[in-house]
C-alpha cells in the first residue's frame, strides 16, 4: 500500500481529556460595545445616522407678540436711563439769578427741633437771602399726628434765630407732600404778586420740584441744600419723576 503524504494525513482527534481553547466573553462584550459606539442607532435600527430634529418655529403672532414685549421692556429701560440722566443733573443744579422769594421744601421736625435735612435747608435759604439774591423766605410744612408744632413754624423759628427779619418770612403749614406744598406756595405767590422763586431742598429732590413746579405753572428754579444724594435716593426720584411725567405729579402725589 502507497503511503500517503504527511500533508494529506487527517488531523489528529483530540482526546476527551485534551484541553480546549478558551473563550473570552468579556472580551467579546467589550469589543462589541466599541461596535455599537462606532455604529450609532436610531429608532433601535443599526448603521442609520442621527440627524437632530429641527425646533418648530412659533406661530407669526406668537412671534410679533414676544417681538413687542421685547421692544417694550427696551423702551422702558431707555426712558428710565434718559429720566435718571436727568434727575442727577438736575441734583447739581444751582441758580444764581435773583429771585422774589426762596421756598424752603419742609421735612421732618422733632417737637420745634428741624432734623438735618429740614435744618439744611434752611440753611441754604439764609444764604440765599443774606446774599441779596431772594427778598423773602416761604417755609413750608405740616405735621404728623402727635406734633406739637409744625414743619413750617420749626422752619420760621430757626430763620428767625440766624437773623432773617420776620416780615421777610412766609409760612405755609398744612401740607403733607411735595405737591401740597407746592400748590399752597402758588396761592401764597399769588397773594402777594410774587413772581419767580427759587425751590431749596435736598440735590436729589430737585427734578421733582421743577416738574411739579411747571404743572403747577409756577416760574421755578433750584437751589440745593449742601447735602449729598445716595444712589437709593437718586434711584427712588427716577423712578417717581418718570411716573410724574406720564400721568402727572399731582396723580402721583394721590396714588
Amino acid at each position: 500500500m502507497p503511503a500517503v503524504p504527511p500533508s494529506l494525513e487527517a488531523p489528529p482527534r483530540a482526546s476527551a481529556g485534551a484541553a480546549r481553547p478558551h473563550h473570552d466573553a468579556a472580551g467579546d462584550g467589550r469589543r462589541g460595545a466599541e461596535r455599537s459606539a462606532r455604529s450609532p442607532r436610531r429608532g433601535g435600527v443599526r448603521g442609520r445616522r442621527y440627524r437632530p430634529q429641527h425646533r418648530r418655529r412659533l406661530p407669526w403672532p406668537l412671534r410679533l407678540v414676544r417681538a413687542l414685549a421685547v421692544g417694550a421692556v427696551l423702551l422702558v429701560l431707555v426712558y428710565l436711563a434718559a429720566v435718571a440722566v436727568e434727575v442727577e443733573a438736575a441734583a447739581r443744579r444751582q441758580s444764581e439769578r435773583p429771585a422774589d422769594a426762596a421756598v424752603v421744601m419742609g421735612a421732618a421736625q422733632y417737637d420745634g427741633v428741624p432734623s438735618g435735612a429740614l435744618a439744611g435747608r434752611l440753611d441754604r435759604a439764609a444764604e440765599l437771602y443774606a446774599a441779596g439774591q431772594v427778598d423773602r423766605i416761604i417755609v413750608t410744612g405740616g405735621n404728623q399726628p402727635g406734633d406739637r408744632t409744625t414743619e413750617g413754624m420749626t422752619g420760621f423759628v430757626y430763620l428767625r434765630e440766624l437773623g432773617v427779619p420776620e416780615e421777610a418770612l412766609l409760612v405755609e403749614n398744612t401740607s403733607t407732600n411735595t405737591w401740597e406744598q407746592l400748590l399752597a406756595t402758588k396761592l401764597i405767590l399769588d397773594e402777594h404778586d410774587i413772581d419767580r422763586v427759587i425751590l431749596v431742598s435736598d440735590p436729589y429732590h430737585n427734578r421733582r420740584l421743577l416738574g411739579t413746579a411747571a404743572e403747577l405753572g409756577i416760574d421755578a428754579d433750584v437751589a440745593a441744600a449742601d447735602s449729598g444724594s445716595s444712589w437709593r435716593d437718586l434711584g427712588r426720584e427716577t423712578f417717581g419723576v418718570a411716573a410724574g411725567q406720564l400721568i402727572g405729579f399731582r396723580r402721583l402725589a394721590q396714588l
